[in-house]
Formats: C-alpha cells, sequence, structure tokens
C-alpha cells in the first residue's frame, strides 16, 4: 500500500504538522508551556504509532500499536479541550483540531475491528 493510499497515515500525519504548528502558537503567543507540551506529546504520538504499526512484525503487532494511536488520540481530544476551556485556543481553532481528532478516532477504531474481526 502507498503513502497515498493510506488514508490514516496520511491524516495523522497532517495532523501532526498541525499540532506542531498549534504548539508553536501556544508556546510563542499565549506563552503556554505545559499544556501544550502534553497536547504536542500525544497528538505526533498518533502518527508515529501509525508508522510503527504499518511496520509491524505481526497482525498482533499492528493491532497493539493502532490501539496505542487510538488511545493518543482520545488523549489529544482531552488535551484540546482542556486548552479551549482555558482559552489558551479560541472555539474555532480548537473545534477544527477537535473534528481532525475525532475524525482520526473513528478511522483508527475501525481498523482495529476490521483486524480484529479478520483474524
Amino acid at each position: 500500500m502507498s503513502v497515498k493510499e493510506n488514508i490514516i497515515q496520511q491524516k495523522s500525519f497532517a495532523f501532526a504538522v498541525r499540532s506542531i504548528n498549534a504548539y508553536k502558537f501556544l508556546t510563542q503567543e499565549k506563552k503556554e508551556f505545559i499544556l501544550s507540551k502534553q497536547f504536542l506529546r500525544s497528538a505526533t504520538s498518533i502518527g508515529a504509532n501509525v508508522e510503527e504499526a504499518i511496520g509491524g512484525q505481526s497482525n498482533a503487532d499492528f493491532i497493539s500499536k493502532i490501539s496505542i494511536s487510538y488511545k493518543e488520540a482520545r488523549e489529544t481530544i482531552y488535551w484540546v479541550r482542556l486548552l479551549k476551556e482555558t482559552s489558551y485556543l479560541n472555539e474555532s481553532e480548537a473545534n477544527s483540531l477537535l473534528e481532525d481528532a475525532t475524525e482520526i478516532c473513528k478511522i483508527l477504531a475501525k481498523i482495529k475491528i476490521t483486524m480484529k474481526k479478520d483474524n
């Protein structure tokens, strides 16, 4: 499967790029360093674990890494909600990130269900 055909690989990478840019904004403009670091860590971990899953040694390894990606996406949603509620991110910035993270969660959940069914 090529990178072009792998939707979760594309979306998680694009989300990581967006998250890095949001982190730069939060640290440089809002001078927020604690929550934003947690957000950055979990947001970039999604794609890193997707990449590890793709290179996995077995179906069990793949499912494990996809499950970690899913948990990191859920954690990212938490941090974005927290940044929104504390006014570090405005409504539109936060909602856009939340929409992307939620979509990634849904894709990862579907992959996990499909892989478990096929095993």
